[in-house]
């Protein structure tokens, strides 16, 4: 079976304080989310569900799952804590 071409990927968007960052992987971790949102190291994560306006501290180690669409219908965004 062949692989995807780029054009036939998914395309994930990463909501991090407010500003959209393109990304290609279904999932994504704590440490590529301080990466792309240059986010210092050692702060904490906090997944916000847009929603409600809940928060939730994120592990160092945790993996999130992304659904692929765009920024704004999400309802998940990410900040330091």
């Amino acid at each position: 079976m062949p692989q995807p071409t780029a054009a036939r990927r998914p395309k994930y968007e990463v909501n991090i304080e407010d500003s959209i960052h393109a990304w290609t992987k279904p999932t994504i971790t704590v440490p590529e989310l301080r990466k792309l949102g240059n986010l210092p190291a050692g702060t904490p994560v906090l997944e916000i569900n847009l929603t409600d306006n809940t928060e939730r501290q994120l592990a160092e180690d945790e993996t999130v799952k992304l659904k692929p669409g765009h920024g704004f219908a999400k309802k998940v965004g990410f900040k330091r804590g």
